[in-house]
């Protein structure tokens, strides 16, 4: 019973570092796209909300905007 502990634990570090670094990645992607475009509004609320940050991101990365 211990062994499925531990790899239940294992998968669940690796998801979630998984997640941490894709949202740690988009929201470096929304601050790049709002530098290099001069969306300093968009930046600043980007910023304050990560979460705005991070859909924009990863809209980004998917061709949405």
């Amino acid at each position: 019973m211990m062994i499925k502990d531990k790899m239940s634990d294992f998968f669940v570090g690796i998801i979630g570092f998984s997640l941490i670094a894709v949202f740690t990645s988009a929201w470096f992607t929304h601050l790049f796209v709002c530098f290099s475009d001069d969306r300093w509004g968009f930046l600043i609320a980007g910023a304050f909300m990560f979460p705005i940050a991070i859909v924009h991101g990863v809209g980004i990365w998917f061709g949405a905007w």
